[in-house]
C-alpha cells in the first residue's frame, strides 16, 4: 500500500501576548491509502491543530506552522500557494469539522453548501450540482433526503447535520477525509450510525481517514492504526490491536484504565481510575517529559531531557524514557 500523507517534525505554533504556544511540537506521521489512522487524546492535546495544520488553515496570525514537511501524495503541502491549496480542499482534502452547526451557513439551504464544492471542483451547473447534492444525502443514509435538501441548518437534529458533513465531505470523492471528533453530542445510537457510515464509504470508495476523537471506543472500532497525543507531541504510535493489548506508555495505559468496563474482579466491581492532574499549559511546559509530573513511573532523567520516539517492535513505537 502507497502512502498518501507523510508528516515529518511539524511544529505549529500560536503567537499571543503570554508568549509563544507550542501547540504542536515536532509531530511525525505516516498514513496509507485506504487506512484508517485514529489519533487520541485528552482536549489540548493538540488533535484539532494537526487537523487544521494539514487543511493549512491555521489563522495567521496568530498561528505558524513554524517547521516540518506535510507531503500529501506527490505534493508538499507547506510549499504550495492559497491558490493551489484551494483547488485541494474539498475536493483531495476534505474535513469533517468538530461542530456542524457551527460549521454549516445558517443562512443557506443545505443543499445550496453540499452543492458549492461539487460546482467549485467538477464544473457543473447548478440544477446538476444540486442533483448531485441530493445524491449524497442519500448515500449517507439522511431521510427524506429530497425534502431536507431544501432545509437550513437550525431545521435538522445533530445527526442530520453530521450526515449533511460527511455528504460535503466525500463529495467529490477525496483521497483523504479528516473527521475532527464527528459524533461528539450525538446519542450513543446516532453514533454508532454515523461510524459505520463512515466506514462503508471508506471501504467504497478507498479513502483514508484521520479519525480525531478523546473515546477509545470509537478508535477500537474504526481505526486500524492509533496516535496518542499529549501536550503536542505523539508520545505512542502503533497498529490498534497492539495498542489495546499491550499499551506502553504511561498515559495510554492511564486512557485504558479511566475507561469505563463492565466487569467485576474478585467479586467486586472494577474500580474506575483517573489520571492525575491535568495537561500542562502550553506556555509553562515543564523541562524534560510534559507528562512527567502526572506519571508513577518519573525518574530523574524525565524532568532534565524529552524522551525521542523508540521504535519498541516494528511498527509500535513509543516517547518514554522507561523503554529507551
Amino acid at each position: 500500500m502507497d502512502r498518501i500523507l507523510e508528516i515529518a517534525n511539524l511544529q505549529t505554533i500560536f503567537h499571543t501576548r503570554r508568549g509563544i504556544a507550542k501547540a504542536l511540537d515536532g509531530v511525525d506521521l505516516v498514513l496509507k491509502r485506504g487506512e484508517t489512522l485514529g489519533i487520541v487524546g485528552e482536549s489540548g492535546c493538540g488533535k484539532t491543530v494537526l487537523a487544521l495544520s494539514i487543511m493549512r488553515l491555521i489563522p495567521r496570525p496568530p498561528g505558524e506552522i513554524a517547521r516540518g514537511s506535510i507531503r500529501f501524495k506527490e505534493s508538499e503541502l507547506l510549499a504550495l500557494s492559497e491558490k493551489e491549496m484551494r483547488s485541494l480542499r474539498g475536493k483531495e482534502l476534505s474535513m469533517i469539522f468538530q461542530e456542524p452547526m457551527n460549521s454549516l451557513n445558517p443562512v443557506l439551504k443545505v443543499g445550496e453548501q453540499i452543492a458549492e464544492a461539487i460546482r467549485l471542483h467538477q464544473s457543473l451547473s447548478r440544477s446538476d450540482a444540486l442533483d448531485k447534492a441530493l445524491e449524497m444525502l442519500k448515500l449517507v443514509s439522511m431521510p427524506s433526503a429530497e425534502e431536507r435538501l431544501n432545509n437550513y441548518p437550525h431545521q435538522l437534529s445533530g445527526g442530520m447535520r453530521q450526515r449533511v458533513m460527511i455528504a460535503m465531505a466525500l463529495s467529490c470523492s477525496p483521497t483523504l477525509m479528516l473527521a475532527d471528533e464527528p459524533t461528539t453530542a450525538l446519542d450513543v445510537t446516532i453514533q454508532a450510525q454515523i461510524l459505520d457510515l463512515i466506514n462503508k464509504l471508506k471501504e467504497e470508495s478507498g479513502t483514508s481517514v484521520i479519525l480525531i476523537t478523546h473515546d477509545l471506543g470509537v478508535i477500537a472500532e474504526s481505526a486500524q492504526y492509533a496516535a496518542v497525543m499529549y501536550a503536542g507531541k505523539i508520545v505512542e504510535y502503533s497498529a490498534v490491536e497492539e495498542l489495546f493489548f499491550r499499551p506502553m506508555h504511561p498515559y495510554t495505559v492511564g486512557l485504558m484504565e479511566s475507561t469505563p468496563r463492565m466487569t467485576v474482579i474478585d467479586g467486586r466491581e472494577g474500580e474506575l481510575k483517573a489520571i492525575p492532574g491535568t495537561v500542562p499549559s502550553l506556555f509553562e511546559l515543564p523541562r524534560g517529559c510534559s507528562f512527567q509530573d502526572r506519571c508513577s513511573h518519573t525518574m530523574p532523567v524525565c524532568r532534565n531531557d524529552n524522551p525521542p520516539i523508540t521504535a519498541i517492535r516494528p511498527g509500535h513505537e513509543v516517547r518514554c524514557w522507561k523503554y529507551h
